[in-house]
């Protein structure tokens, strides 16, 4: 009987022959099961069990009247997602420096993952109190500003699969009733910005417009936070008239047409 370890190690070996399949695939192009068994100097009958799984995750396809297999569109898929997450934070940071730099909090940039706002950058704000790292902390959507922003964003029938889930209490300002939200939902839509008051957490205040690609999808967010009593009713109409134009600055870099 195989220990644990010996399993482990078989696991990572046929990863890697999976990521070699796959690399094979990207240099040459569609190819047979025996071509690649020996390009990798494997059996055929590894290839083919690693062609079925990748197949079957969508990494790679294949071509019936030919037995030749091709990279899927599922490697399209990670391949976009690693471009975007690259493309947005190398042209946004300059204007989320700035942005901080003039409010004094931190200013963040999030994308969307499913049910889940996902922070990919920070820019930290000279205040004396901040809010923590939120690099590569996963948040929900609906107590969140920007996940407001995405929530408002998106088409109908998508938003109310995601909220007819259920929505988790993080405070006792986190708003449960669906109906309330989708009315905020649409002033967020008529702003063209979202704000949160300690729904995700008692004491945070933040502010959040839409990063646009050149076809008008909202591919991120901009968000500006801080401590409620810092950010206040009064503060909060010309801190999110400042993280508009900063989120209309990086889309009009991301190629989205300026309006007027």
């Amino acid at each position: 009987m195989r220990n644990s370890s010996e399993m482990r190690n078989n696991s990572v070996h046929s990863v890697d022959r999976a990521i070699s399949i796959l690399q094979a695939l990207a240099r040459h192009g569609p190819a047979g099961v025996t071509r690649i068994a020996g390009e990798l100097e494997v059996h055929k009958s590894t290839v083919f069990r690693l062609l079925a799984t990748l197949e079957a995750r969508g990494l790679v396809e294949q071509d019936t009247t030919r037995g030749q297999y091709r990279l899927g569109y599922g490697v399209t898929q990670l391949a976009a997602g690693a471009t975007r997450k690259y493309d947005v934070t190398v042209v946004s940071r300059p204007i989320c420096r700035q942005l901080a730099e003039t409010v004094g909090e931190s200013v963040n940039v999030a994308i969307r993952d499913g049910r889940d706002l996902v922070t990919i950058d920070q820019v930290m704000g000279n205040a004396s109190v901040t809010t923590v790292d939120w690099v590569g902390q996963r948040s929900p959507l609906h107590t969140t500003a920007p996940g407001k922003v995405f929530l408002a964003a998106m088409p109908a029938a998508d938003r109310r699969h995601i909220l007819d889930r259920g929505l988790e209490r993080y405070t006792e300002h986190t708003i449960l009733d669906v109906e309330v939200l989708e009315k905020q939902l649409a002033q967020v839509r008529v702003q063209g910005y979202a704000y949160t008051v300690d729904e995700h957490e008692i004491g945070l205040t933040a502010v959040s417009a839409p990063i646009r690609t050149a076809d008008g999808e909202v591919i991120a967010a901009v968000l500006v936070s801080g401590p409620s009593f810092r950010i206040t009713a009064e503060t909060l109409p010309g801190l999110a008239e400042r993280v508009v134009s900063a989120a209309a600055a990086i889309s009009d870099r991301n190629g989205f047409p300026k309006s007027g």
